[in-house]
């Protein structure tokens, strides 16, 4: 989870000559293995991994990471999470409660953030600044302006990045999303999409005891101090103040699907409005090619949309899709390569070698962190609408909503003091 601004911080600026106090602005960290070039590992090299946060998903990643990466460390700031997960996998490795630690500590290549969603950035962009490769579990972010944050910290370190959107990387999906892409269902008319939960607001919960080794402080990361509550820290899903709800978890992969699918990877929709009151309603949003999207449906494929095209119809879920009629498709994958991707745990493994492959390359991986951002912040664009209730207006090249300051004032959201992004010096 993210550090506190103590101990770390003061370890870290002892070793960072002239770096600025509000945050790290160097690379100063030895990568874990003899590199082929200056961050780069040899192609017969592992790559020394660390995990920040050991929570379930994490855990779950622990064990699809493939024989290329070496899991060498973890940590996690509720002590607990980290021992369990050390239990779970027979393992051995060193563990800290504060990831700063473990990057000054440890010789690393690349981590894995599994974090939840308002703790993630932070973390990230210090890995960044050390000189690791990512890859960071969806949703990518809390906000819009943290996210373009992140991707401009990206690309200024010239770090290897995937989101944990591992429908980018399923054989199933490419073939699919590309059939509506180059015009395989003819002119598309209309999407249908789930329409996802969003969160609920903090009302207040009575305090309970925090429990031994979790530092309750640390996982608050950049947002409100509250007193403590397990529905807070382990439901923190459900709650605005840490995320965007089932819109932006499920949603992160749905949505991601139509970006794709509509070949607007590197953009998003112009106009989105609610068609429905309240933080569960139904959301419509329109493309700048005069596409129509429909957040409506209660059932049908949470992991993708329902495409419907003057030709043909093709409804898109993980891992498989369906068309009407079903001749518009032709040379599909082998239905066996769908196979890797079955099992318990939301299998991640070859997206997971995508991005090892990547980090020895230097290739874009499949997923992104631009692809990653532009598809979460869809997903806060109709959690927005929903939120103020009125069509918005937005702008996708400037990131912003044109005279429109009431909705631009929910690009970000007040930082605790001590909490502040790094500045990318």
């Amino acid at each position: 989870m993210t550090n506190p601004p103590g101990l770390s911080r003061r370890r870290f600026l002892k070793r960072t000559t002239g770096a600025a106090a509000a945050g790290l602005a160097v690379p100063y960290f030895a990568t874990g293995r003899v590199s082929a070039a200056p961050g780069r590992p040899g192609a017969n090299e592992q790559i020394a991994v660390g995990f920040i946060g050991t929570g379930g998903r994490a855990r779950q990643l622990m064990g699809f990471l493939p024989a290329g990466g070496r899991i060498v460390a973890v940590c996690d700031c509720y002590q607990q999470r980290y021992r369990e997960a050390l239990q779970q996998k027979q393992q051995d490795w060193p563990a800290y409660q504060h990831y700063r630690e473990m990057l000054e500590k440890e010789k690393l290549d690349a981590v894995v953030v599994a974090t939840p969603d308002h703790a993630r950035v932070i973390p990230c962009l210090h890995a960044l600044q050390a000189g690791l490769d990512i890859y960071a579990e969806k949703p990518l972010t809390l906000t819009i302006h943290e996210g373009r944050v992140l991707v401009d910290a990206v690309r200024k370190y010239k770090r290897v990045f995937q989101v944990g959107s591992q429908q980018r990387t399923m054989e199933m999906n490419a073939f699919a999303c590309k059939l509506v892409r180059t015009g395989g269902l003819g002119k598309i008319t209309r999407v249908q999409g789930i329409c996802y939960p969003g969160p609920r607001d903090y009302e207040g919960l009575p305090e309970e005891r925090v429990p031994a080794g979790d530092d309750w402080e640390v996982w608050q990361s950049r947002t409100e101090a509250r007193p403590f509550n397990n529905a807070l820290q382990f439901g923190w899903m459900g709650w605005r103040a840490y995320s965007g709800g089932e819109m932006t978890n499920w949603g992160a992969h749905g949505v991601d699907q139509v970006q794709w699918a509509l070949g607007k990877s590197l953009t998003g929709p112009t106009e989105i409005w609610p068609v429905t009151p309240g933080a569960n309603g139904k959301v419509s949003m329109r493309y700048a090619d005069g596409v129509q999207v429909d957040y409506e449906l209660e059932q049908g494929p949470f992991g993708g949309a329902i495409f419907h095209g003057t030709d043909a119809k093709l409804e898109i879920d993980r891992n498989r899709f369906a068309a009407t009629p079903s001749e518009v498709v032709t040379n599909p994958p082998d239905p066996e390569v769908a196979k890797a991707w079955e099992g318990e745990g939301w299998n991640a493994g070859p997206h997971l070698q995508n991005w090892l492959d990547c980090i020895k390359t230097r290739r874009t991986p499949n997923a992104d962190v631009e692809i990653g951002h532009r598809s979460i912040s869809v997903c806060h664009l109709a959690n927005f609408a929903r939120e103020i209730g009125r069509k918005l207006r937005w702008d996708p090249d400037k990131e912003v909503f044109p005279g429109d300051d009431e909705a631009n004032a929910y690009l970000e959201r007040p930082r605790r003091k001590g909490w502040e992004l790094p500045e990318l010096t």
